[in-house]
């Protein structure tokens, strides 16, 4: 979880090659016209995120093996939106970075609806993930190998 452009979707996918599971980028379960109002630089309301929330959780509670989504998630009411949906446990990581690391990386993406402006709205919804919460925040600024290590690490920690 995290604003776009943290990573969720290289950081998601090596993730679940290290833990045997598969990768479903939250993009892909949008409805078009959360795409395209996103690609039109209009963040999306609440009332727009609810269907994807809950298509999110269908995905995870009808999953027979370990898989991991890569969506925003940037408030707790979404991410109890999910849990609810599940039923069950659902760990979160958040991939907290500098804003301006990240609008570096936005800027250097390409063929992604998401526009750079958007990040100050990404930035002023995100609520962390309270220490109540079945959560593990990892700082971006790392590469790609050690980020995952750190990852397995904390999940291995949280299930002892």
């Amino acid at each position: 979880m995290g604003v776009s452009g943290c990573g969720k979707s290289s950081v998601g996918s090596a993730l679940a090659a290290c833990l045997g599971g598969i990768y479903v980028d939250g993009d892909d379960l949008h409805p078009a016209a959360n795409v395209a109002k996103m690609s039109n630089g209009i963040p999306l309301t609440d009332a727009d995120r609810w269907p994807w929330l809950d298509k999110i959780g269908h995905c995870l509670a009808l999953a027979d093996e370990t898989v991991l989504i890569g969506c925003s998630a940037l408030k707790r009411a979404y991410r109890d939106r999910i849990r609810d949906v599940v039923g069950a446990k659902v760990s979160f990581v958040h991939l907290a970075g500098a804003r301006e690391t990240i609008l570096r990386r936005l800027q250097a993406r390409r063929d992604h609806f998401m526009p750079p402006a958007l990040l100050d709205s990404q930035f002023a919804a995100l609520e962390p993930p309270g220490a109540d919460e079945q959560a593990i925040t990892v700082d971006i600024d790392q590469p790609l190998d050690m980020l995952v290590a750190a990852i397995v690490a904390n999940l291995e920690e949280m299930q002892s």
